[in-house]
This record gives structure tokens, C-alpha cells and sequence, in this order.
């Protein structure tokens, strides 16, 4: 069975054809690839090929300059976008973490210790037994 994580990440389609799916011109992807905002994988003979990542990638810039970003406002949403993502990703390793150090703690404890109501009576001095009220 094909791993869909690989999938999306394999590059199959040549420029034509990711321009259609993205509904651009070729031309702007590579306008978009000069720019920093798309990274296609190569062919030993140097060809582009673009992934399902990348297609969802050229939607996502479609999207944003159609809101009105221009090319910079674009890069720097995607940079954000990817910065939130991988913090998002760092904090749920960071839970997952304390979660476990936490229920670590929690086998590690005691399981003989005596409840507090059936503990014997603490030694005051200057009070004998009825003076404490037993």
C-alpha cells in the first residue's frame, strides 16, 4: 500500500499540467519558483515535476494574491504559515511529553501509604491523650 504522505510529496506532473490543475499560466510558476515560493522537484535531465503538495501549494498563492498580497505578502504568509504549523506540531510533542512524565510520576508513587483519617494520633508536647480530645 502506498504511504498517501508519500504520495502527495511525489513529484509527478510536468509544468503544463500542475498549471492547469493550479489554473495559472506555466509561466507563472516559474515567476512563482524565481520568487521563492515554489521549490519543484527535478528530473536528471532537469525538467520540473510538481507533487499533490505543490498543486495545493500554487492554490494556496492563487488564493492569496486574489485577496490582493502581492508576491512578498505572499512569501511571508507561507513563511508564517509553516512557522505556526511546525510550532503547532512542537507544543503537541511538548504535551504529549508532560502527559507521560506526568503519568510516569503518578506509577511511580507509593501504594502502602496510609490514608490520613486512619493514621495514629500525632504526639503533642504538655498535651497528654485527653487533653487533645481522644
Amino acid at each position: 500500500m502506498i504511504n498517501p504522505e508519500s504520495r502527495a510529496t511525489r513529484a509527478v506532473y510536468v509544468i503544463s499540467v500542475a498549471a492547469e490543475l493550479a489554473g495559472v499560466h506555466p509561466q507563472t510558476l516559474r515567476i512563482y519558483e524565481r520568487k521563492g515560493l515554489l521549490d519543484p522537484a527535478r528530473t536528471v535531465g532537469g525538467s520540473r515535476r510538481y507533487s499533490e503538495f505543490d498543486i495545493a501549494q500554487l492554490r494556496r498563492i492563487q488564493d492569496l494574491t486574489t485577496s490582493g498580497l502581492n508576491l512578498e505578502g505572499v512569501r511571508r504568509v507561507l513563511e508564517l504559515e509553516a512557522e505556526v504549523f511546525r510550532l503547532r506540531a512542537e507544543l503537541e510533542a511538548a504535551r504529549r511529553q508532560g502527559f507521560e512524565e506526568v503519568e510516569r510520576t503518578h506509577r511511580q508513587y507509593r501504594r502502602d501509604l496510609v490514608p490520613v483519617k486512619n493514621s495514629p494520633d500525632r504526639w503533642l508536647p504538655g498535651l497528654d491523650r485527653r487533653d487533645r480530645g481522644a
